[in-house]
């Protein structure tokens, strides 16, 4: 298949170089424009930096429904499909509708449910069981295209970037497996049930502050779902603390909200919305991520302590 693939973050990477993998031409990509980052200095996305490593060329248009050379770029490498994985812009009907095959995109969720910017970690936030990938036909709304295939993975108590690693090579593999359907005519297109749709966000880094009114299973989804970015994080004597990992267990506990209960090697043990939640790795400012007992060899904390 002749492809332009679009696609920005780490996420969309695998998805790349298992297309080129497969055999297919991959002959543009495009991708975010670059930006200053790191002390101002300017750097390439993930994709771009594959793509360049690949020997493909690079389109990196500011706002893509306003770029009339790309849209004429890709019309004059007449792709027979685009593959869109976490891009970041929206695609105009015009291109919508340019390839032979349309425009597929590899979404981290399983549609309808969790479409959005954020699916990954908003199901680890709503404790889901499961989540996975699915492999969508683009229409004009947001995700809302029919469903051409999907694989779905068990959520136990992974972290995001575990469940991003293993979300992304699950994408790579299922879209190279969907091709040749698509090109055959047996793929099967399934309707969204937009009754059941539910929508992710986008995560800002005030959305990392703990609640310990919550339960410590969801504090601990929360810790799950911001790692590594924005981070789960509270305060403790006016300083701010990050928690990294951490253990929900089925105690009660009558102890005001974020008060400790127990602090040794083996964690600090916090009331949280009348459970108990274990942490296990904690940060403080302008440290390294450190584990508890570690954290306690460098600062005092009694029973009763407050984290706020």
């Amino acid at each position: 298949m002749k492809i332009v693939f679009m696609g920005t973050p780490d996420f969309a990477v695998p998805t790349l170089d298992a297309l080129v993998k497969a055999g297919h031409e991959v002959g543009l990509v495009v991708t975010q424009p670059d930006r200053a980052r790191n002390r101002n200095q300017v750097t390439y996305s993930p994709v771009k930096e594959a793509a360049l490593k690949h020997g493909i060329d690079v389109l990196q248009p500011e706002k893509l429904s306003a770029d009339q050379d790309t849209f004429e770029s890709i019309e004059s490498f007449g792709p027979d499909a685009i593959i869109v994985v976490a891009y970041g812009q929206f695609l105009k009907k015009d291109m919508l509708d340019l390839p032979k095959y349309g425009c597929l995109n590899v979404h981290g969720s399983l549609l309808p449910k969790l479409r959005g910017a954020s699916p990954m970690q908003q199901a680890i936030l709503e404790g889901d069981e499961e989540t996975g990938v699915t492999i969508m036909k683009m229409a004009e709304g947001m995700d809302s295209g029919d469903m051409i295939a999907a694989a779905a993975t068990p959520v136990d108590h992974k972290n995001f970037e575990e469940i991003h690693d293993e979300l992304a090579a699950m994408g790579a593999k299922l879209l190279v497996d969907v091709l040749p359907t698509v090109e055959d005519g047996t793929a099967m297109y399934t309707p969204q049930n937009e009754d059941q749709a539910t929508f992710a966000g986008l995560i800002k880094k005030s959305d990392g502050r703990i609640d310990f009114s919550r339960s410590a299973e969801e504090v601990d989804q929360l810790i799950r779902a911001f790692d590594p970015w924005p981070g789960a994080f509270c305060q403790l004597d006016g300083k701010t603390v990050k928690f990294w990992k951490a253990e929900s267990m089925s105690v009660n506990c009558s102890e005001p909200a974020g008060s400790i209960v127990k602090a040794d090697e083996d964690g600090l043990c916090i009331c949280c919305g009348g459970s108990i939640l274990c942490v296990k790795e904690l940060q403080m400012p302008g440290k390294k991520r450190v584990a508890c007992g570690d954290f306690l060899r460098g600062h005092k904390i009694e029973k009763g302590t407050l984290f706020n």
